[in-house]
């Protein structure tokens, strides 16, 4: 046949490509987005990825569709990115099309915009001999005096005049800074309690080099910064493993500084939307004349677009985002940031499961850079990395503000005392010293809501969700019971629906009602509550985040949105409630995590010179997790976890993968991983692979969810390349053979197991 075929990479499940007729295809419309004809009337528009260009199809003619649209106006997928999503399909067994379709910006996904969307204009490079105009916000005489006499209801007025009080802030970092930013500044400019002041600023590269000072480094920040520095230009993979408050931030940003004078650009990953803002304002203030792009799900789309395209276009210096940033192109890339790396929030959970650390790892082989694996408490598997030497490990041992020291970590046994709605005496106490003081506290529970569940006092019946196997938890606030997995809710029911009696009340802790109780202990103190349920508003966090670092907040309460990344200077006393439930799990990860996030959240008291303390309500004071946390000694916990791992061939002495299924019918479930198991067999003798390890199917954490039964398998082997291998073909079977009945997913290296 006459013409060239475009192989287009589709958003489906399916492990193929499908052919399309492109006479016109030029060699650089490889990684080019096209939208394509689907379906049996062809009436259905997608959105593909061209992978390659023949002229050879194995579909007849008559059948042969055409590309409808090539969008040349925008930059094709380079190799970089296509590299590294060919390496998630080949590692994750995702198909392509799901990977690439996955992680580009929402506008590029949609047929009908991409077709009918005005062409999208790239970013103008800054010109070599342009001025940079720089808008500075300062306090005025009037703002000053103001501060002294704002209402309690002016937190938004507060927190801004706070923060330009030591100084002039660019405008760009004082956006990001505030939620609502724009309406707070207008309001204080018209009151004239603050002013502009404007700076020009000759550029004289297309990337300026205009960096503000940042504090002086310690001996160990300055031999970390002067190792990462030696290795720009080349391969390198480091962990940066410092105790809280040891100052990792600022060799991210010394670190960075190196490669912008290169006129490079750098991508820093944090592992929460929520800690964006917080690394955009450290970024910002440093760099306040580079370009800086923000990239994560909860921006805006043509936000999100923008981003993109100016990474793409070089325009971005810096990128800072979450996991999905780890896709953004950049061509002049020169050093990877992964900040909190052991945080499982950089493993996605949905859909393509994949690590963004690890992939930071292969991004940063593949484009000859340096990447920097920061974190207090480490991963297990990046020690081990280190222990293989594969990486290389830059310690800090202390904190970074003079005189700042660890926190002294004490328990309230609850087995001697007790503790009504929550909270002890002997914590109430200790935080109503504190914030006599004139200092802060913050309550740490990891679980939202008021209480677990409501429980009957005359026959114990608890609410159930009819579509999980879950409690339904009681939110008082909203008055209504929620399901935490299926997003269920129904009102707070006024007697048991098993025995009529109207004695029904709250058994156990959450978020909500640790604060109702601190309201209710101390009515003058200045609460804030950060949870997922009390920050759903676009902003509310950092508004939140803003006014505790003003001292306009007296105790935080919150979930693990708490627990990492966030600076607080008054804050001296940290509190840990209902931490027992996570310390023992079947998951062997449980303890891993749980010291972590202990350490993280002890580690926010006592960073600026301060004096901290922990206290830990729990009936296990003896248990290793809390006794690491207690002498600050991550590193004997972690070698007391590798020596049970080993016993247990566990990784990192193994490597597993895990096989996922759903159905609402449990008998086509069940003949799922029948026939599974016998694939698996099959695959064995055939391929001739050994050393595979099958478990029987067992059903899932949470065995039942919005209707739908799940199970799961999981795959063992001491060997990554033997389980690979095994995966490539057993999948394949699993593949020509699985119906829609049963929805299934394929977990490599997971999380929970």
């Amino acid at each position: 046949m006459s013409g060239l075929i475009a192989c287009v990479a589709l958003d489906l499940p399916l492990a193929q490509w499908f052919d399309f007729s492109l006479p016109d295809a030029r060699p650089d419309d490889l990684g080019r987005l096209v939208v394509v004809p689907f379906g049996k009337n062809a009436g259905k528009k997608m959105v593909g990825v061209i992978v390659a260009i023949t002229d050879k199809t194995a579909v007849p003619a008559e059948k042969l569709r055409a590309v409808e649209t090539v969008r040349r106006d925008l930059p094709a997928l380079g190799a970089e990115v296509m590299a590294l999503i060919r390496f998630c399909e080949g590692y994750y067994h995702a198909p392509f099309g799901q990977i690439a379709l996955g992680v580009i910006p929402p506008l590029l996904r949609n047929a009908g915009r991409m077709i009918n969307a005005p062409r999208v204009k790239p970013a103008r490079p800054v010109s070599k001999k342009t001025l940079l105009t720089m808008r500075h916000i300062a306090i005025t005489p009037a703002g000053r005096e103001a501060m002294l006499n704002l209402p309690g209801r002016s937190v938004a007025q507060r927190a801004m005049l706070h923060s330009v009080l030591q100084g002039a802030l660019a405008e760009s970092a004082l956006r990001q800074r505030h939620a609502r930013a724009g309406v707070t500044l207008k309001t204080l400019l018209e009151k004239s309690w603050v002013r502009v002041e404007i700076e020009q600023v000759p550029v004289v590269s297309h990337h300026p080099h205009i960096i503000s000072e940042g504090p002086p480094l310690n001996a160990g920040q300055q031999l970390a910064v002067d190792a990462i520095a030696a290795q720009l230009g080349q391969v390198a993979a480091f962990l940066l493993e410092g105790i809280t408050g040891s100052g990792k931030t600022e060799v991210y940003l010394r670190a960075i500084a190196d490669v912008l004078r290169q006129g490079r650009q750098a991508l820093v990953l944090v592992p929460e939307i929520n800690l964006t803002p917080a690394f955009l304002q450290h970024v910002r203030n440093r760099f306040p004349a580079h370009h800086i792009a923000p990239a994560h799900s909860g921006m805006a789309a043509g936000a999100r677009l923008r981003a993109w395209r100016e990474a793409q276009d070089g325009i971005a210096d810096i990128v800072v985002g979450t996991r999905l940033a780890i896709f953004t192109p950049m061509p002049r890339l020169a050093l990877i940031v992964v900040d909190e790396e052991h945080d499982q929030s950089f493993k996605q959970q949905e859909g393509v499961r994949y690590s963004a650390r690890d992939v930071a790892v292969f991004r940063a082989r593949e484009s000859h850079c340096p990447v920097v694996l920061g974190s207090a408490t480490p991963s297990i598997e990046t020690l081990d990395n280190v222990a293989r030497g594969r990486f290389t490990r830059l310690a800090l041992t202390q904190r970074a503000v003079e005189n700042a020291t660890l926190p002294e970590v004490n328990f309230i046994h609850l087995d001697s005392e007790k503790a009504p709605d929550g909270l002890t005496d002997t914590l109430l106490r200790a935080i109503k010293t504190t914030i006599t003081r004139g200092e802060q506290a913050m309550v740490f529970i990891n679980r939202r809501g008021f209480a677990p569940t409501l429980v009957c006092g005359s026959c114990a019946w608890m609410p159930n969700c009819k579509r999980c196997s879950a409690r339904l938890v009681f939110h008082r606030a909203a008055g209504k019971l929620k399901c935490h997995h299926c997003g269920g809710e129904t009102r707070v029911p006024a007697t048991c629906k098993e025995c009529g009696a109207a004695d029904l009340h709250p058994a156990g802790q959450g978020s909500e009602r640790i604060e109702a109780a601190l309201m209710q202990a101390m009515p003058a103190a200045r609460i804030a509550r950060v949870d997922r349920d009390a920050t759903r508003r676009r902003g509310s966090a950092e508004k939140i985040f803003a006014a505790a670092a003003s001292g306009d907040i007296d105790i935080l309460v919150g979930t693990q949105m708490l627990a990492k990344g966030h600076d607080f200077p008054k804050l001296t006393l940290v509190a840990v409630v209902n931490a027992d439930s996570a310390v023992f799990s079947a998951d062997f990860r449980a303890a891993e995590r749980m010291a972590q996030q202990l350490t993280q959240v002890a580690g926010r008291s006592g960073r600026a010179g301060l004096s901290g303390r922990v206290l830990i309500q729990t009936r296990f004071p003896e248990h290793p997790v809390y006794q690491a946390v207690a002498s600050h000694d991550y590193t004997r916990f972690v070698q007391v976890a590798l020596g049970e791992r080993k016993l247990m061939h566990l990784p990192p002495y193994s490597y597993l993968a895990l096989l996922r299924a759903e159905a609402r019918d449990v008998g086509k479930l069940d003949q799922f991983f029948a026939e599974a198991q016998t694939a698996a067999i099959d695959a064995m003798t055939h391929h001739k692979i050994g050393d595979i390890k099958i478990w029987e199917p067992v059903p899932a954490t949470l065995a039942r969810k919005a209707g739908y039964t799940r199970k799961q398998l999981m795959v063992q082997s001491d060997r990554r390349i033997t389980l690979q291998s095994f995966l490539a073909v057993w999948l394949g079977v699993i593949r020509a053979n699985s119906g829609r009945d049963v929805k299934w997913s394929i977990d490599v290296d997971p999380m929970e197991v």
